[in-house]
């Protein structure tokens, strides 16, 4: 049997990640994940692909209040409205090739992050109006998403990591590759197939396997880069000069979702990602 056996939001994209017991599932995404985004004086999005020290900025939700702070100098948070009140101050941000409507926060949150990230940036939200969709090709019922490099939920079993991790020299951990939800049971890559599941009487669609980037070879705790998984997951997870690793997701319905829960497969796939 499957089940759900950990959970993940991004408040921030591209930093830290908060372990979660239950999250409610809405119209795009997890809620409270990747609502948030770094940009820089072009208006364009900023992760850790240029900037790997991103990942040692830790987000922590109390209540009503974000907090930021890196993880060597906890005293010196930055507090931030989880949900910002609607503000008039808009701009058009830039996230890959999408153009996002979306609201500056505060001066003070920009000075924050441009002292500890020795860059200049600003920091912005996306608000409910602004409805982001997901790539047409792989759309199911005009679905949106937030802040996430395209999808709103990335699933992996526990099984591919292990599998992975029986191919390296060092094990590396799941926040490497930045998951909304993990599970346990099945086999290694199960997920490619996961065409159709259900998690808590909600519908889930495996739409288009993860292509995987720089990011994962950032070590999370340290903020410096590598080689792997790039390396191996490249000699047996490879197609067209791009490497797999996890499935993206797209759901109906709005709900709760917790750890511990069972994931039914209603429809699997059995064509590998390999043909897709």
């Amino acid at each position: 049997m499957l089940s759900v056996s950990q959970l993940f939001i991004y408040p921030i994209k591209s930093l830290h990640g908060i372990a979660i017991q239950s999250t409610y599932i809405t119209d795009r995404g997890l809620q409270h994940d990747r609502r948030f985004l770094l940009i820089d004086k072009n208006n364009r999005f900023l992760t850790q692909r240029e900037f790997p020290k991103m990942a040692l900025l830790q987000t922590a939700i109390e209540e009503d209040s974000l907090f930021v702070f890196h993880k060597d100098s906890s005293k010196n948070k930055l507090a931030l409205p989880l949900v910002p009140q609607p503000s008039n101050e808009k701009i058009v941000v830039k996230i890959w090739e999408d153009d996002c409507e979306a609201q500056f926060i505060s001066q003070q949150a920009d000075d924050w992050f441009s002292g500890q990230l020795n860059i200049d940036c600003r920091l912005v939200y996306m608000p409910d109006s602004t409805e982001r969709q997901v790539d047409k090709k792989y759309a199911i019922h005009d679905d949106i998403t937030n802040f996430s490099d395209g999808y709103p939920i990335l699933i992996i079993g526990q099984a591919s990591l292990d599998d992975l991790n029986n191919r390296l020299t060092e094990s590396l951990p799941i926040n490497r590759f930045r998951p909304n939800i993990v599970f346990t049971g099945g086999t290694p890559y199960e997920e490619d197939g996961m065409e159709h599941f259900r998690i808590n009487h909600l519908d889930f669609y495996g739409v288009k396997p993860s292509a995987r980037c720089v990011v994962t070879t950032t070590n999370q705790e340290t903020g410096i880069a590598g080689k792997e998984p790039l390396k191996t997951l490249a000699t047996y997870r490879a197609k067209n000069n791009k490497v797999y690793f996890g499935q993206n997701v797209l759901m109906k319905g709005q709900g709760k979702i917790n750890v511990g829960d069972p994931v039914e497969i209603v429809k699997q796939n059995p064509t590998s990602f390999l043909s897709y």
